[in-house]
């Protein structure tokens, strides 16, 4: 029986996890559940727990936060002797965050197989923490479990084997698919007196825009004046709740708490338009059709905006303001990519399960030629 270490730290990961864990144990494999404790807030944790019918963790780290060094070395001080203890075949690491990051370099040096979910994602942003962590991830992982086109162009480039890369499909759009229905059922429209289609949704979290007063500031002018043609609700992530509040939020802009899984999928399938700086957003409303404004400088996802829902805004104003008035006078054609279909974490579990062990497969150290 293949032993699985399932590892998830912080809110992105819950998702991207259960469709992965719930294929192995189908396929007769022992999951051990470990989550790091990156996230310790119950509105952007234990909800979604109870949301996705998630296990309680086997092991949980409790980590909490820090500056990235003192977060990443917790974990791999945390995860090292666990490591030694439940001696795994093959660990699974998803997305982007630093428990991704710490995790990975453990089991690297470990010696079980290292998986990781959502490899060959690239925004080829430096500043960007996440960048950093997916990029030193990819390079320590057996298996690289690429969700789209452009990802697993991305690795070749960058030279890995070909047996290594595999293109698998969206495991966060399995998720979406299995509970769109019990999402639907939901009453946050009422809860908050919306109306379908009458409403734009907002997320902020990252550091380059909720942590620079100025940036924010500005951010918050160009949302006030689309407030005035579609009003905006947009639930608090903690990183910023301090901050608006300083700063003061614009007329037409209703603040509400964290949304748990179900609530924030409702609110997403029902809205007029989305405006984000999230990665998994962007992803979402591409499967659901829903159009979306990013308010970054890149993507690491550009599918989205190539087969999608998505459109870059960048973050000057002026530029968001006028890409969510044509967004809103003409919405893109809904699009969803291939193999974005709900099976992303089948096929992730056929190939760790046909993977072999340690001894037998090429290591990352094997690569002859990288760029």
């Amino acid at each position: 029986m293949l032993r699985v270490v399932c590892v998830a730290g912080a809110r992105p990961n819950y998702m991207k996890i259960k469709p992965v864990m719930d294929a192995l144990e189908r396929r007769g494999a022992e999951v051990v559940l470990v989550h790091t404790g990156q996230h310790y807030d119950p509105a952007m944790n234990d909800v979604f727990f109870q949301d996705l019918g998630i296990r309680p963790p086997d092991r949980f780290l409790g980590v909490g936060s820090g500056t990235h060094a003192e977060q990443t070395g917790r974990v791999m001080t945390a995860f090292e002797p666990l490591l030694d203890e439940v001696s795994p075949d093959v660990v699974v690491v998803v997305g982007d965050i630093n428990s991704t990051l710490a995790c990975a370099l453990v089991t690297a040096k470990a010696g079980p197989l290292l998986a990781h979910v959502e490899a060959g994602l690239r925004s080829r942003d430096w500043s960007m923490p996440e960048e950093v962590n997916r990029v030193a991830t990819d390079r320590v992982s057996d298996y690289l479990l690429a969700p789209s086109p452009d990802a697993v162009e991305n690795l070749r480039v960058e030279g890995y084997r070909d047996d290594q890369v595999h293109l698998v499909g969206n495991v966060m759009i399995d998720t979406l698919l299995a509970n769109l229905e019990r999402a639907r059922q939901s009453d946050v429209l009422d809860r908050y007196g919306l109306s379908r289609g009458e409403y734009g949704l907002v997320t902020l979290h990252r550091p380059a825009n909720v942590d620079d007063p100025e940036v924010l500031t500005a951010l918050l002018k160009a949302l006030g004046e689309i407030a005035d043609r579609c009003p905006l609700l947009l639930p608090v992530h903690p990183r910023a709740a301090g901050r608006l509040a300083d700063i003061g939020v614009p007329g037409g802009i209703r603040l509400v708490p964290p949304a748990g899984y179900l609530d924030f999928i409702a609110l997403q399938d029902s809205a007029r338009l989305v405006l984000t700086d999230s990665g998994g957003v962007q992803e979402e409303t591409t499967a659901l059709g829903v159009p979306c404004v990013t308010l970054r400088d890149n993507t690491e996802r550009p599918i989205t905006v190539e087969q999608g829902t998505n459109v870059l805004a960048g973050r000057d104003p002026v530029r968001i303001v006028s890409t969510v008035t044509r967004v809103l006078d003409s919405p893109p054609p809904p699009r969803r990519p291939e193999l974005w279909d709900g099976h992303a974490s089948d096929r992730i579990a056929d190939v760790l399960l046909e993977g072999g062990t340690a001894d037998s497969r090429p290591r990352p150290t094997d690569q002859t030629s990288f760029v």
